[in-house]
């Protein structure tokens, strides 16, 4: 069979779709090559101790002893049974993790992974008393509450996305369909993802106007009759921005229209880069990647247990300030409700609130003892793939086997990783980055690949002349930005 070329991304097409949406979830299973897969939303990310716990477990009984992370900060789980649903549902439901089996695949809410950690954002230190209170991970929290009380919300597609920034502009980059900024002085920026402007509304108004935004969407793409999954795919003349408008004064959510500048009060932020994060309230945060994105049940347990002895130690500290009215406000969302948590990342990584400044740093050699990425050098950082051969029938070829042999070209020397890089086994292009330009590594036969970025002339290339091509291709400075 000759090798088949694949096909650019084109981020402006807005295709009709004839079918439901058949995006896995946690209750509806994908029939993959290797098993059934599970993809459970996590809402801004965020595992207690006990459920990573009963994650981990769940991959070691029932699955392939692998957690994958999403680009939407979701894990998956792979090599199921076909007839592990039931158990794998009811031991998800009494971790806390299935607060609506109706709405359990529209549960996509990314946000800033560092928020209330390090003191930047705007609801992170420059304002504390004023927009603390409304911190994302409270937004996420009412949100997600909003959705799984809606009706309507159910027939929104699993693929339609909620971006929870904290002002610095990581989440906001990542084109979500409905994304609020954090702002000073208890404001908030709420945009949809073609409209550049968008309104102004009150923090504590936030979360209600994302789902009215969301409904509207619904209304709009039904009256439209494309069934458009996301805002992206509504016809031209939609109206949308009009219709937000008016739903929002329905609901009595005062809302005031803002420029395109204010989208982003400043440069837009990246990724959390892996190593530690020092939190103003003397505690570290630890950032970690996931090679590819995917971790072995004994690394998953490295966190979580790292985890679990922050929140120990934070429960113990609480007990003995308790006479210190003062410490729950200082604290805010970076507190005590932080630390005995995990919080996954859109980038395939995971960070580690609330750790003791005498034990990060051996924690952290230890991660990277255990094969994780800790160093922003690390030839891994920014390297994400799609799960190829064996795993898929679509895959032209074993994209995680050849990904891992061209980060380490035989005599060769990697320079400095810049531009992210995502490997597929098919023109689909599964999981690849947003927001940002890439370097574009696409199968058209076993072994070799296309190589491109921002859809620039294609290096079709194999062996080491691949390595090459995609170490050359990660230092190019990209004409346009996705």
């Amino acid at each position: 069979m000759p090798p088949t070329s694949p096909t650019p991304v084109n981020r402006d097409e807005a295709p009709v779709r004839e079918r439901g949406d058949a995006c896995p979830g946690a209750l509806r299973l994908h029939a993959a090559d290797d098993g059934r897969l599970a993809r459970l939303r996590l809402p801004a990310g965020v595992l207690t101790h006990h459920q990573a716990e009963v994650l981990e477990s769940a991959a070691e009984r029932l699955g392939d002893g692998h957690l994958d992370i999403t680009s939407r900060g979701n894990i998956q789980l792979r090599g199921l049974g076909e007839s592990c649903g039931g158990q794998l549902a009811r031991v998800l439901y009494d971790a806390g993790l299935l607060p609506s089996e109706a709405h359990e695949r529209i549960r996509n809410i990314v946000a800033s992974p560092l928020a209330g950690l390090d003191g930047r954002g705007s609801a992170g230190g420059q304002d504390r008393g004023r927009s603390s209170s409304h911190s994302v991970q409270l937004w996420s929290k009412e949100l997600d509450e909003l959705l799984c009380a809606s009706a309507t919300a159910t027939a929104l597609s699993g693929r339609f996305l909620f971006a929870l920034d904290d002002g610095r502009g990581d989440v906001a980059a990542l084109g979500a369909d409905v994304t609020l900024l954090a702002q000073r002085y208890g404001t908030t920026a709420l945009h949809i993802q073609t409209n550049p402007s968008g309104w102004r509304v009150s923090a504590t108004d936030a979360a209600r106007a994302a789902l009215v935004t969301a409904e509207t969407f619904l209304t709009v793409a039904a009256a439209g009759g494309s069934g458009a999954w996301r805002v992206r795919e509504l016809p031209a003349g939609h109206g949308l921005e009009a219709a937000v408008t008016a739903r929002l004064a329905e609901a009595g959510i005062p809302a005031e229209r803002e420029p395109a500048a204010a989208r982003q009060p400043g440069p837009a932020a990246g990724p959390p880069a892996p190593g530690a994060v020092r939190s103003p309230d003397g505690t570290v945060a630890l950032s970690v990647h996931a090679p590819l994105g995917r971790l072995s049940a004994a690394q998953w347990r490295m966190l979580r247990t790292a985890a679990g002895a922050a929140g120990t130690a934070a429960a113990a500290k609480a007990a003995a300030t308790t006479a210190d009215a003062n410490t729950d406000t200082d604290m805010g969302a970076a507190g005590t409700t932080a630390r005995g948590t995990l919080r996954v990342t859109p980038w395939r990584g995971v960070i580690v609130p609330g750790l003791a400044p005498d034990t990060a740093d051996d924690l952290l050699h230890r991660l990277r003892t255990a094969g994780l990425v800790t160093d922003p050098a690390s030839p891994w950082h920014g390297v994400g793939a799609c799960t190829g051969r064996p795993g898929c029938a679509k895959a032209l070829s074993d994209v995680r086997t050849d990904a891992a042999r061209a980060l380490r070209p035989p005599g060769g020397h990697l320079p400095p990783p810049d531009l992210p890089v995502h490997w597929s086994g098919c023109a689909r292009r599964c999981g690849h980055p947003q927001g940002t330009s890439w370097v574009d590594v696409v199968a058209t036969g076993e072994g070799t690949y296309d190589v491109s970025v921002d859809g620039d002339a294609r290096t079709t290339a194999a062996g080491q002349e691949l390595a090459d091509a995609v170490a050359a291709a990660r230092t190019t400075t990209p004409t346009q930005t996705r």
